[in-house]
């Protein structure tokens, strides 16, 4: 379990050969060690902004020229790191790669004036998914996700399904297959991306509300997002949590999916809901569940947009009566997935044939947790319906 290969480490060997790489993530999911291991096939150099001697070395243009990939880690954190990087691109091009890292959305801390436009490919690392840990491997047809082609060892996915609840995808604590080892590390987690990462990238000054609304938002999970109760709870203003929730997903803590809906459906159209990066944060062992399988369809919809420039994107289906269904996945602008999750087997949850029934989604997915029950049910308005075993269809993606 030591070595699990994550799932782009062969496209983005090819893309070290046609432009840069930018690989962005949470912190300590894994980005410098994929990076090292993408260094052991060329001569490299090493260079993260977070070290001194290092930072000079950028600042005075005295790189290795020797090595053949260069790798910059938390270069954004580098006020002119765009113009920089694009001057330093331009002239080496033709004798260096070029790999970039860090813990922020690269796309959207824009810190100089010149644009990197053309010249880069764009990836996310997520934590451990059920497939990658297993070692399955993913022959690249996307059109095939949902025809399921997988069949795991049961018991085999289930027990890996189960750590990941318990101890998250993240590498450390997860290889360390310990709850001890993983309370000891998340302990820290936030403080250091609060007092380290956010307060090096933003102009916050009350750090320490902030840090209490990341240990707040937890409890969120799987609902709709309110600003005003959280505003409430930590005593400032709408605006104020409005935009430290925007700074947290710009540095990979939590995510939040916006609402599906179609002309024959009156849905809600602006309440968001919020997720963690971290699913094992989330109080209740649903809502952990529910976490981790929003984790791992938005590791599909990035791995199909990143990977095969088709656009893919995540949201939930909620009408003004109140009736909603978890997940739905679009791509290109259509609706591809329904995802309903449940903690035990059930009949059809009556929401999702309600949506199934006055909308074009060509497979609906209803999951559960505890148990092998695995069916498929007559079509509805043309979409095939599976109920199964979540780590059966997990296995499956890429």
């Amino acid at each position: 379990m030591q070595n699990i290969t994550r799932r782009v480490e062969e496209q983005l060997q090819q893309d070290l050969d046609k432009k840069m790489v930018f690989i962005a993530g949470p912190r300590q999911v894994g980005k410098t060690t994929l990076a090292e291991k993408l260094s052991d096939s060329f001569s490299s150099r090493y260079y993260s902004w977070d070290i001194l001697e290092h930072r000079k070395l950028i600042k005075e243009n005295t790189l290795d020229l020797k090595s053949e990939l260069w790798i910059f880690d938390e270069i954004h954190k580098y006020r002119q790191w765009r113009n920089w990087l694009k001057g330093c691109f331009d002239l080496h091009k033709s004798e260096h790669k070029i790999l970039v890292t860090g813990s922020a959305k690269l796309d959207v801390y824009n810190r100089g004036g010149d644009s990197l436009q053309g010249r880069y490919f764009f990836h996310r690392l997520h934590p451990f998914t059920l497939s990658e840990v297993l070692g399955i491997k993913f022959n690249g047809d996307i059109d095939a996700i949902p025809l399921l082609t997988n069949e795991p060892n049961i018991r085999d996915s289930q027990s890996s399904l189960e750590t990941l609840l318990r101890l998250s995808g993240f590498p450390e604590p997860f290889l360390s297959q310990s709850v001890i080892d993983f309370s000891r590390w998340q302990l820290s987690y936030g403080h250091r991306l609060v007092q380290e990462d956010i307060r090096n990238l933003e102009k916050i000054i009350e750090l320490d509300k902030m840090e209490t609304l990341y240990e707040h938002l937890p409890k969120t999970v799987g609902s709709i997002l309110s600003i005003n109760s959280l505003r409430e709870d930590l005593e400032v203003n709408h605006r104020t949590v409005s935009n430290w929730i925007k700074i947290f997903e710009k540095n990979y803590a939590c995510f939040r999916i916006p609402p599906f809906g179609t002309s024959k459906i009156k849905a809600v159209k602006k309440e968001q809901k919020l997720y963690m990066w971290n699913s094992a944060l989330a109080e209740k062992d649903s809502a952990k569940f529910e976490n981790l399988i929003a984790l791992h369809l938005l590791r599909l919809c990035h791995y199909i947009t990143d990977l095969k420039g088709i656009k893919c994107e995540l949201r939930y289906f909620r009408d003004t009566k109140g009736r909603e269904v978890d997940f739905i996945i679009m791509k290109n602008n259509k609706a591809w997935m329904a995802i309903e999750v449940k903690e035990s087997e059930q009949d059809l949850d009556s929401n999702l044939k309600y949506l199934l029934e006055r909308s074009e989604i060509p497979y609906a997915f209803q999951l559960h947790l505890n148990g092998n029950l695995h069916k498929k049910l007559p079509n509805i308005n043309k979409t095939q319906i599976q109920i199964m075993p979540a780590s059966q269809f997990l296995v499956n993606l890429p």
